[in-house]
């Protein structure tokens, strides 16, 4: 099981010192983002003892005590019996891992932490919330706590790599990194899209295995989501609609088409399909807003969006879907930078889940050319006070930026600055600044 420091703790440690035990701690997020080993390694850290249940894999008298919770002090009682490990009132806390597969105990968590004896952590992957929990009350005594594949700053904990900071003191510093010194940290951020955030995809490259068997790491992962996705809906269209976003995005389209995902017609159970999806935490929506400016949530046209997938890896190896493996020479290719085939949207995806996991919600804008067929799009809105950042994203040192040019021209009492994402060292032409990926973050730490 891999231990890796992960930032979600330091939100645990809130809800546990400022919310329980009024209320259990939800850690919402995606099948293989390390929920389990985060709530398990956390209770061990901070309580005295803990209970885990799993109720993905639990035998039948382990489950018979859930069947009735009324009676509270007989229910603990049981628990411990069973599993042979002893309670103490507020040094305990009692894990309900991938809750969503028991929605009566879920229900009941209003009455646990009502009681205040000892501590709640629940686990879900949401899957299939929807369909499970249409006989019972959600309880409002949850805390939710997102929990994403893991981000840069998380895979150098992990890999060893100790310059975080010193990113973040070059990026203060706003001057040029230098050629030599940003190939380097590029290729060092490359690995990272090549590897991306899943926990077990990340324990592989700390073993040091090679990229054709991350690759086999990645792609189970992948096939894990499709047969969950059949789950919830016995068609295959929902994995149809995850497995187009990459193809999607590379024919640049300005939004994601259920049609040409599925191949026909979209129907109204298309679209309970597709609120599935990104249900499951599994993708990351970016909606167009007709109105750029401050409250850009208030114009979000929820008809026309996209879609990028919550983990660079998984992306990455989806790029290549289809070749039975993709074979280290590509990923030498892809860290090296000599791919013949235009990025543009791997690093664009890159961004999505940069944004997406500090909590930021995503938009783009786009819009027609004057006297043209064509459209102008901004890539990412970023809000900052009362100003927005328009952010256009390439793969290489492109100096052509016209549509984060038009916008700026456009809407320019509205911009605090413009931000061209690429590989190119830091720059700028006249007041469009140019950062490198890496430094993304960073910009998302000022606003």
């Amino acid at each position: 099981m891999y231990k890796f420091r992960r930032k979600v703790f330091d939100l645990l440690k809130d809800w546990k010192e400022n919310f329980a035990p009024d209320y259990a701690a939800l850690l919402e997020g995606a099948r293989r983002v390390g929920k389990s080993t985060i709530a398990e390694e956390f209770a061990k850290q901070n309580y005295r003892s803990y209970i885990k249940i799993d109720f993905a894999n639990i035998n039948e008298d382990l489950l018979d005590v859930f069947k009735d919770i009324t009676k509270l002090d007989v229910f603990f009682l049981r628990l411990q019996t069973i599993t042979g490990i002893n309670l103490y009132p507020r040094e305990s806390v009692i894990i309900f891992d991938e809750i969503q597969l028991n929605p009566k105990t879920r229900q009941a968590i209003k009455y646990l932490v009502a009681d205040g004896r000892y501590d709640y952590i629940e686990t879900g992957s949401l899957i299939s919330i929807k369909k499970n929990v249409k006989d019972i009350v959600i309880p409002s005594e949850e805390h939710k706590i997102p929990v994403y594949p893991m981000d840069y700053e998380e895979f150098m904990w992990a890999t060893g790599n100790n310059t975080y900071d010193l990113l973040r003191q070059l990026y203060k510093s706003n001057s040029s990194v230098g050629n030599a010194a940003n190939r380097t940290l590029m290729r060092d951020f490359r690995i990272y899209m090549a590897v991306g955030g899943m926990p077990q995809a990340v324990q592989a490259y700390v073993d040091g295995k090679n990229f054709s068997f991350i690759d086999k790491v990645k792609r189970g992962i992948i096939d894990l989501y499709i047969d969950d996705f059949k789950k919830i809906d016995s068609s295959g269209l929902i994995g149809m609609m995850y497995k187009s976003i990459p193809s999607q995005l590379a024919t640049q389209k300005k939004r994601y088409v259920i049609s040409n995902a599925l191949q026909k017609r979209t129907t109204n159970k298309d679209l309970e399909r597709l609120s599935d999806l990104i249900d499951s935490k599994t993708v990351i929506p970016c909606y167009n807003t007709t109105d750029p400016n401050v409250t850009l949530s208030q114009s979000q046209d929820n008809d026309t969006f996209k879609l990028y997938l919550s983990d660079i890896g998984l992306f990455t190896t989806m790029i290549f879907a289809g070749s039975p493996d993709t074979g280290d020479n590509i990923y030498s290719r892809l860290l090296s930078d000599k791919l013949s085939a235009d990025l543009g949207y791997l690093y664009e995806n890159t961004a999505a889940q940069i944004i997406s996991s500090t909590n930021h919600t995503p938009y783009y804008h786009t819009w027609k050319k004057e006297g043209s067929t064509h459209y102008y799009e901004v890539d990412f809105l970023l809000q900052t006070g009362n100003k927005i950042i328009p952010v256009e994203v390439k793969s290489s040192a492109n100096k052509n930026h016209d549509s984060i040019d038009a916008f700026s021209s456009k809407f320019s009492n509205r911009i605090a600055r413009p931000l061209l994402i690429s590989q190119k060292d830091v720059g700028n032409d006249g007041q469009l600044m140019f950062k490198p990926v890496y430094m993304l973050p960073f910009v998302l730490e000022e606003l």
